[in-house]
């Protein structure tokens, strides 16, 4: 592969990173609208937390190290929305949509994959030979282990702990 042609393919991953980022910040406006129609039940601090730091993440990430890894982040990450925002479009469609949505804790559980294939990925870079510097990677190493921890309190608190007070 010519340089210049392996300059256009970065490039490239580095304005669909971009875009990501710039998606990110679009999604930041969710919190906006709980504000505004006073939804505050859908302020959690996990809500806030990652949208708040995703803004700074991706920032930094677009600044610094556009493509390659942040690529891959982004790629997955925008599966899962797309998953996300399909469930939550038809939970917009009203009541008569619920029947439809009984899978809701899948959901959740497709985004702790994600955050466990990043956690995967990222620690693979560490020990290889990558040009993703190694202080990034530990950062994003950081955040997924907290998306862990918050996503997974979030998980046992809404699909376990609910199923054995029922019982």
């Amino acid at each position: 592969m010519s340089s210049q042609h392996l300059l256009g393919w970065q490039m490239r991953m580095a304005r669909v990173c971009w875009w990501f980022y710039f998606s990110k910040v679009i999604e930041l406006t969710d919190t906006v609208f709980f504000i505004l129609r006073k939804k505050n039940n859908q302020l959690t601090f996990l809500h806030v937390y990652h949208h708040g730091t995703m803004i700074f993440n991706w920032w930094a990430g677009v600044k610094y190290v556009a493509g390659g890894q942040s690529f891959l982040i982004g790629l997955i990450n925008s599966f899962v929305h797309v998953v996300m925002y399909m469930y939550y479009g038809l939970a917009a469609l009203g009541p008569q949509m619920h029947k439809y949505l009984w899978w809701k804790h899948y959901l959740t559980s497709l985004q702790l994959l994600q955050f466990f294939i990043v956690t995967i990925h990222t620690a693979v870079n560490l020990y290889a030979d990558c040009e993703f510097p190694d202080s990034m990677n530990i950062i994003v190493l950081g955040y997924a282990f907290s998306l862990i921890a918050l996503f997974s309190n979030f998980y046992y608190q809404n699909y376990i702990s609910k199923k054995t007070k029922m019982a």
